[in-house]
C-alpha cells in the first residue's frame, strides 16, 4: 500500500508541476506577444516618415492635375505648334543658331544659350531632355513652326512656378527674323489666348513681359 501510494502521488505531483509549467509558458508566451507588438509599433513610428518621404520622392506632384492631357497639337491659319522632342531637332537647331545674339538678349539673357559653339549633338540631347520632361509632366516646351513645318518660327514654354501666388510660368520666344516682322507680340497675344482656354491654370505668370525681369527676379 505504502508503494502504491507512493506511486499515486508521483503522477499527481508531476500533474501540478506541468500545470504550473504551462502557466509560466503561457505567461511568457503572452508578455513575448506583447513585446512584439510593441517593439513593432515603435519601428513603425520611426520608420513611417521615412518611407513616406521616399514614397513622395518616387511619385512627384506635377503642376497640372492628373485628369489633364496637355496638347500635343495645335493647328492655326498662321501656324503650327509641337512638343519640342528629338524630331524636330533639325529645324529647331537652326532656328535659334540663327539668332544667337537675339536671343542672349531677349530671352536667356546670358551668353549660356544659345551660343555659337554649340553642336547637333548638344541640339539632340537638349530636345530629349524637353520630351522626356514632356512625358514626364515636369514641364512643357513646344514649337511654333510654319504652317508646312519645315521652319520654326519660335518656342513657347510651359514651366512650374516656385514664386508664391503663380501656378504656372510661360516664357517664349521667336526667332531674329520673326521678331523683325513683328511676330513676337503677336505670338505672345495669341499664347495668353491658349493657355487661358486649354490649360487649367488660375494664375500664370510671363516673367519679361507682364512682369519685368528686375521684380521677377
Amino acid at each position: 500500500m505504502k508503494n502504491s501510494s507512493s506511486f499515486s502521488a508521483l503522477p499527481l505531483e508531476a500533474s501540478g508541476f506541468n500545470a504550473a509549467a504551462d502557466s509560466v509558458v503561457q505567461k511568457n508566451q503572452g508578455q513575448t506577444l506583447f513585446l512584439s507588438l510593441l517593439a513593432f509599433c515603435i519601428v513603425g513610428l520611426f520608420l513611417s516618415p521615412s518611407m513616406q518621404a521616399q514614397e513622395s520622392i518616387a511619385k512627384p506632384t506635377s503642376f497640372i492635375p492628373d485628369s489633364f492631357d496637355p496638347p500635343t497639337l495645335v493647328q492655326t491659319p498662321e501656324f503650327i505648334v509641337r512638343p519640342l522632342g528629338p524630331e524636330l531637332v533639325d529645324v529647331d537647331y537652326v532656328a535659334y543658331m540663327s539668332s544667337i545674339e537675339h536671343l542672349q538678349k531677349t530671352f536667356s539673357r546670358s551668353t549660356s544659350w544659345p551660343h555659337e559653339n554649340l553642336t547637333m549633338s548638344d541640339a539632340m540631347i537638349d530636345m530629349e531632355n524637353e520630351e522626356r520632361r514632356f512625358n514626364a509632366r515636369e514641364s512643357f516646351a513646344y514649337a511654333v513652326l510654319s504652317l508646312d513645318e519645315t521652319v520654326e518660327l519660335g518656342c513657347v514654354y510651359v514651366y512650374p512656378s516656385s514664386k508664391p501666388g503663380f501656378d504656372a510660368v510661360i516664357r517664349l520666344w521667336v526667332t531674329q527674323e520673326q521678331y523683325s516682322l513683328g511676330f513676337d507680340p503677336a505670338l505672345l497675344a495669341w499664347t495668353k489666348q491658349w493657355v487661358s482656354a486649354a490649360w487649367p491654370f488660375k494664375n500664370p505668370a510671363y516673367p519679361g513681359r507682364d512682369i519685368p525681369w528686375s521684380e521677377w527676379e
